[in-house]
């Protein structure tokens, strides 16, 4: 027995051994370098004889595409601006019904021909729809939401968004589905597909806008398509997750009835993974309004521009109350789609059934809509909401900035400078002192012992990218600030997401809160922080803080939640106390979990970063940033590039090692 053990333990001490000695060997060179830093200069800026101006490079070759690029009968700029005509003329339609009308004439001369649907329909239009997928709660809550939009003053600007939305949402969808079953149907397109999807939900929206804006031009069209190109990837892995769980025997059952290859398609795949697409639907409409303000910015109107302007002009109630519009306009279309992914199909014939009978949602929201139209030409009301009936917060929250900043100013000041002088500004140039070289031997030297030498050579050479095109210092601070803030996430997130997986009540309230949050824009977050704390990278971080917890928090709940209640039991017969079962079996049992939430928060920080240069942040957001306002295509590429690779070094290096501790638990 003891030979067994020791013939086992050996290679494994080695193994350990052999990676204590490297880790010790790249520490001390870094030290070396550190102390001895002049001799070395390179190591620590790296020369910019040996950058590689790839920004330039996509620059020129944009321009070149954009002014010079001819395929004969028309330019790539007419390419383009004929495919910014095609989608623009659905929207037009949808707008003139949500919104403005139909109109004769072109700018202040167009007159209104036809009004707009009344809110009054489109209210109750909503709650059928609501009823027809579910039931009355959600027709009422449906309700709840869209009266909010008119009662606040916010149904003209949400119009315009869902105009938006209902444009986008499907071609997104169709787009997305249509390249996930060419990835299903050719292993080696979904092969080049992967690493693609991985960049465009790594890079930073904000890197989308600067070539579509050169592409399409500053206009509504060009926010749509920016909306599109960000929203689609996850229904694009939705749709290959989905076709490829569909079981085998229901593919062969669908074969031997005789089907061909594209009836096997549209008769048996499609509709057997129909839920686990409408997941991917539902992704694609919270991703496309998570976009709005962000779009807003080429062109955009809507709920997004209110935001933006308020969060201009510090006007913080204005911005509250059209954020909460937007999330408000999200809960509903989320849940909606949720409700029509999970509804069931008809349990009896309809071909005996009259046509209310079959249609009585559609009929009564018909009728609803006609009868509006004609009594809104003697009840104006009926189709604009009177001004003299709206309400507004935005005093109550104005005074409440100016209330905490009159009484606890101080206090707050106090503990800005607090951390500043003392955890933010010394890791910071902790940071800024590594050597790159050093930097990048680390990360290699962690992927390669937590997966192999291709994870290390990945890692590696993604790291040494960012040092190549001349951004390791910009790199360095968004590190900091990124690192910072998911250490507080977590440190706060992990006990909430103990506690509500441990008891139920509290469960139930922080579900409901972290449901609200993540539908909540992100630019909500940067107005409290900047009225209270100014700009800088303290109220940066703060508002990275409160938009990337969430993840944490439900990881940690549900790895806690799905631990096997057979161990549970096992450890309570054993004698375990509550404290020694948290700290012995479901901490360490949920650990992958847990740490797979410290991936989200990381993705979800690394995306608010980027926002947060417009609150006087100097990282890599600010290059991307100052890149859409100088509509410089390579210098946004090229930072929203390194963003995406610091995203996708920290994901491969925590997946492999929560896959590591999942077979070493026998999770897999």
């Amino acid at each position: 027995m003891n030979n067994a053990a020791l013939s086992i333990s050996g290679p494994v001490s080695l193994r350990l051994n052999r990676w204590l000695l490297l880790w010790i060997a790249v520490i001390a060179a870094t030290v070396l370098l550190m102390v001895a830093q002049e001799w070395w200069p390179w190591a620590f800026k790296y020369p910019r004889g040996w950058q590689l101006p790839l920004a330039g490079w996509i620059t020129s070759f944009m321009k070149w595409l954009i002014n010079s690029f001819d395929l004969g009968l028309f330019t790539f700029k007419d390419f383009t601006r004929w495919i910014a005509w095609l989608v623009e003329q659905p929207y037009i339609l949808v707008k003139s019904v949500l919104s403005t009308g139909f109109l004769s004439g072109v700018g202040s001369d167009a007159v209104q021909v036809f009004p707009r649907i009344s809110w009054v329909a489109l209210i109750a239009g909503a709650m059928l729809l609501g009823h027809y997928a579910r039931d009355w709660k959600l027709a009422l809550l449906v309700g709840a939401c869209f009266t909010y939009l008119v009662t606040f003053g916010q149904w003209d600007s949400a119009m315009v968004t869902l105009s938006s939305i209902i444009i986008a949402v499907p071609i997104g969808v169709v787009g997305g589905m249509l390249l996930g079953i060419l990835g299903h149907r050719s292993h080696s397109f979904r092969m080049l597909l992967i690493p693609i999807l991985d960049l465009m939900q790594t890079v930073p929206v904000f890197a989308y806008l600067v070539p579509v804006l050169l592409l399409f031009g500053f206009s509504p069209v060009s926010a749509m398509i920016a909306t599109i190109i960000y929203a689609m990837p996850p229904m694009v892995r939705v749709t290959l997750l989905a076709l490829s769980q569909v079981s085998a025997e229901v593919v062969e059952a669908g074969a031997m009835a005789g089907c061909s290859r594209r009836q096997l398609l549209w008769k048996v795949l499609l509709p057997s993974a129909k839920h686990s697409l409408m997941v991917g639907v539902n992704q694609v409409v919270m991703l496309s309004l998570n976009m709005v303000i962000i779009a807003s910015m080429i062109g955009a109107g809507g709920l997004g521009y209110d935001v933006l302007t308020a969060l201009r002009r510090l006007k913080i109630g204005e911005g509250v109350e059209a954020g909460v519009a937007i999330t408000l306009l999200a809960i509903a279309l989320d849940r909606l789609s949720q409700a029509y992914a999970n509804r069931a199909p008809p349990m009896h014939s309809v071909s005996d059934q009259s046509l209310w009978q079959r249609h009585p949602h559609a009929i009564l929201f018909g009728a609803i809509v006609v009868s509006t139209w004609l009594l809104g030409i003697y009840l104006p009301l009926l189709n604009t909401y009177p001004e003299n009936w709206q309400i507004t917060t935005g005093a109550v929250w104005s005074d409440l900035v100016r209330y905490i900043n009159v009484n606890y100013f101080d206090a707050l000041e106090n503990f800005k400078n607090f951390l500043l002088l003392n955890i933010m500004v010394p890791f910071k140039r902790f940071l800024l002192s590594l050597p790159w070289i050093a930097v990048v031997a680390m990360v290699g030297l962690g992927g390669w012992q937590l997966g192999g030498w291709r994870l290390g050579a990945l890692t590696a050479s993604l790291t040494a990218f960012i040092a190549v095109v001349g951004l390791w210092t910009k790199a360095m601070v968004t590190l900091y600030l990124c690192g910072l803030s998911v250490i507080i996430a977590c440190l706060i997130g992990i006990p909430i997401g103990i506690l509500a997986a441990r008891n139920d009540r509290v469960h139930r309230v922080v579900s409901v809160i972290i449901d609200t949050l993540q539908t909540l824009p992100s630019f909500v977050y940067l107005m409290p922080v900047v009225m209270l704390f100014r700009v800088g990278d303290f109220a940066a971080m703060l508002a990275v803080i409160a938009y990337a917890i969430t993840p944490i928090i439900r990881y940690t709940d549900h790895g806690i939640r799905h631990i096997s209640s057979e161990l549970i039991e096992a450890s309570l017969q054993a004698g375990c106390t509550r404290g020694q079962l948290l700290r012995k079996v479901q901490i360490p049992l949920a650990l992958p979990h847990i740490m797979l939430g410290v991936n989200q928060t990381i993705m979800m920080a690394l995306s608010m970063l980027v926002i947060t240069a417009l609150v006087g942040t100097r990282e890599l957001g600010q290059e991307v940033y100052i890149a859409l306002t100088k509509a410089d295509t390579g210098r946004g590429i090229i930072a929203g590039v390194c963003v995406a690779f610091i995203a996708i070094i920290s994901d491969r290096l925590i997946n492999a090692w929560a896959d590591r501790r999942k077979r070493e638990y026998g999770l897999e």
